[in-house]
């Protein structure tokens, strides 16, 4: 009896701390006019100040500009309500860059909390119609054009139009849409976020970060438009959702000078320990980014049970600066890719990786130990793996993989080249390449067994043999089963040059060797 009467106390008292705050009773406006900024952060920070409960945004459209969350707040959105961003960029705080000059937060900025949330079944919307020119796409400038297969031709849109976009941005446009910097213990739970001008949802430098059964859903025309972006952060789960956006639908990167957020203290930081399971992903440019100009580590990352549909890039794994990437599982994954016109990065590849310099000063980290098992992939283009004399890529496998390329419309435009942008060779940023099923370069310790390779009857002729290795050491390709492209029948079906240490069950009517020993 004395046991009930104290866990009944002990329930009076979180009620009694577990309080509600509903916007409306601070001032807001439901009339998608008014602009409740100053009502809604007035209800945040009266919350976090009484101990913290729920922030309650009733059903109705409540236009915003930038608001912060506090500590131990549940900012928690009912079914119908929607908050808005404000059409005009000065509803937004700004802050200043040496480099950028005058940017703008967007709807959210919170800064070293914890123990805060963004919950509820209601709609989180950027307002992206004002901040962009519909009718204008973004081109690609002509020196990158150079080098590809197509010159000025490269995936231009015949009839003119907008094609695949993107758009052309309206500056200065807000930032990222959500941002949660050096917090701990973060939630975001069942919400709709919609029509970002930029990033979605930045989780910067936090610890302790659960996403799941969100919809994140912006215009696949918007350029920069990411999902979510997760850098220099720690013990990351983002589960059963679906992201479908214009630029990478989710980013793993470690932290990098290009995003520095003003009022956040530089560490040196790994982003390290981040799950994705059970999500849709769509993305005009990769599904799955891992990587960048990463001057800390990127390491500890599982992935599984995911499907990528109607993207540019599958998954890809970019390494560009100092920073190692790591310790890297996906499984139980299907990939489909397609060619896209306009200025997206990524030309149709079902898997990426590469190791390129991008920052001129740095000494290139490396990337290995990443797996690949149980993947299914159709895709316009072939897959790459793409070492340097910098950085060889180690450690790599590919096992139960069936790959089925597909024909591209756009093959006449943007067909029979390697995109490896984001890096510093002019002439290594878009270029023409013949391209196998699989290309691989500077790479030790790559692993191929049980690889299924399929071709439509008739391709271009720029694609060539099923799989291609270059400058390589200990090589193992077993159970593979395909054969070189129907456009070139004469090539075997296996390629190898400049190796050492190389073990297969094939026989010599598959595989040419060409300074292998």
């Amino acid at each position: 009896m004395k046991t009930i009467i104290t866990c009944f106390i002990v329930l009076l008292a979180f009620k009694s701390t577990a309080q509600t705050y509903n916007v409306k009773d601070y001032g807001a406006v439901a009339d998608g006019k008014t602009i409740n900024t100053i009502a809604i952060q007035k209800a945040i920070d009266d919350c976090s100040s009484k101990g913290g409960g729920m922030v309650y945004i009733p059903s109705g459209e409540f236009l915003s500009g930038t608001i912060s969350l506090k500590n131990n707040v549940d900012f928690h959105l009912a079914i119908g309500a929607v908050l808005k961003g404000s059409a005009n960029i000065k509803d937004y705080k700004s802050y200043e860059k040496e480099t950028y000059g005058i940017n703008y937060y967007g709807l959210f900025y919170t800064h070293d909390a914890q123990n805060v949330a963004i919950t509820g079944m209601g709609k989180i919307d950027g307002n992206d119609k004002v901040f962009f020119d519909w009718g204008k796409a973004k081109k690609i400038d002509s020196t990158t054009n150079s080098y590809t297969r197509q010159k000025q031709n490269y995936r231009k849109v015949e009839s003119g139009g907008l094609g695949d976009g993107p758009v052309t941005p309206i500056e200065p446009r807000p930032r990222q849409m959500v941002i949660f910097s050096q917090c701990k213990k973060v939630n975001v739970k069942d919400i709709t976020l919609a029509n970002s001008t930029f990033w979605t949802l930045h989780i910067a430098d936090c610890d302790g970060v659960l996403i799941d059964g969100i919809r994140l859903w912006t215009n696949l025309l918007v350029p920069n438009a990411d999902g979510i972006d997760v850098t220099s952060s720690s013990n990351v789960i983002i589960s059963n959702s679906d992201i479908r956006a214009g630029d990478d639908a989710i980013a793993i990167v470690g932290y990098d000078h290009h995003f520095e957020i003003p009022g956040f203290k530089r560490n040196k930081k790994d982003c390290e320990n981040v799950v994705i399971t059970n999500c849709n992903l769509q993305s005009n440019s990769s599904a799955i980014r891992i990587g960048f100009l990463d001057q800390n580590n990127v390491r500890n990352i599982q992935i599984s049970n995911i499907n990528i549909t109607n993207s540019n890039r599958g998954i890809g794994i970019f390494l560009r600066d100092q920073g190692n990437i790591e310790n890297i599982t996906v499984s139980n994954v299907y990939i489909q890719t397609k060619l896209n016109t306009g200025d997206w990065w990524g030309n149709g590849e079902p898997i990426h990786i590469s190791a390129i310099r991008g920052n001129p000063e740095a000494k290139l980290g490396q990337i290995k130990n990443v797996n690949f098992n149980n993947i299914i992939c159709e895709g316009e283009n072939g897959m790459l793996i793409y070492g340097t004399n910098e950085s060889i890529i180690k450690d790599l496998s590919f096992e139960k993989i069936t790959f089925k390329i597909t024909n591209s419309k756009l093959n006449g435009v943007a067909g029979g080249n390697i995109d490896l942008r984001g890096q510093s060779d002019p002439e290594k940023q878009i270029f023409a390449h013949d391209i196998p099923g699989l290309y691989a370069q500077k790479v030790e310790g790559l692993k191929i067994k049980d690889f299924k390779l399929e071709w439509p009857l008739s391709m271009p002729a720029f694609f060539t043999n099923a799989i291609v290795v270059n400058d390589f050491k200990n090589l193992s390709i077993t159970d593979f089963n395909g054969k070189a492209s129907p456009s070139n029948t004469m090539l075997k079906a296996i390629s190898l040059k400049n190796g050492e240490g190389f073990f297969t069950d094939l026989n010599s009517k598959v595989v040419i060797k060409n300074n292998v020993k």
